[in-house]
């Protein structure tokens, strides 16, 4: 029904809106996602989420375990609509659901034993962990970490903004990962679905339509 609701909502579309919905779906994958543990300033929170939408990762995880803040719409100008934002109080609760779902915990930071981006295993999919600006990730997030990955410096500076990091980072993985033969895209339902997804976020009278559709076709919410 998903398959057929969507084609439904798409015809009050313009067809450079479904053509761009398409593009970017295919484009997207839960092979790799991220997570910003405690961050500060808000504007890194969405300058994140930003990264993660222009290169493709779809879901998002904040933790906001000591500092709860809302996300700055302006900053992630728009991302917040087009990425999935997972809003966690708890650090192990989120390690512990993204290892259920198959992910690597992999800590970003240049004070451990790490992979630097050239030779870091993009082959599994993996929770990239990014910390508070100056502390950095937690012990808990250190000690439960499967990996851990740096972005090699040459200068007197052996740390970047974190939203820099994420930018740097996410552009490398993903521009390996779409050159290599790892099964990294979402699945034609995945895609769907999150069509649909953007479909709601986008159309203001999503609700009506959607209520037209099952009206139309005999069928109960």
């Amino acid at each position: 029904m998903n398959k057929e609701l969507l084609q439904y909502l798409e015809s009050f579309l313009t067809q450079k809106r479904v053509d761009l919905f398409k593009q970017v779906a295919s484009q997207r994958t839960n092979h790799f996602t991220v997570v910003n543990e405690d961050v500060r300033h808000l504007h890194n929170t969405s300058a994140v989420i930003r990264s993660c939408d222009a290169f493709g990762v779809q879901n998002v995880h904040v933790i906001e375990e000591k500092i709860g803040r809302r996300i700055d719409k302006e900053i992630a100008m728009g991302a917040q609509k087009w990425t999935t934002v997972n809003r966690y109080n708890n650090v192990h609760e989120t390690i512990e659901n993204l290892k259920k779902d198959g992910y690597r915990i992999v800590a970003t930071t240049p004070h451990h034993q790490a992979h630097t981006l050239q030779d870091f295993n993009i082959a599994t999919p993996a929770a990239l962990f990014f910390g508070r600006e100056a502390e950095g990730l937690s012990d808990a997030v250190i000690n439960e970490a499967d990996d851990y990955i740096y972005i090699p410096t040459s200068g007197f500076t052996h740390s970047l903004n974190i939203s820099v990091s994420a930018a740097i980072i996410l552009q490398n993985l993903m521009q390996r990962l779409q050159n290599s033969s790892v099964n990294w895209q979402l699945s034609p339902k995945e895609q769907i679905e999150l069509r649909l997804q953007w479909a709601k976020r986008h159309m203001k009278n999503y609700d009506e339509l959607v209520e037209r559709f099952m009206k139309v076709n005999k069928l109960y919410l």
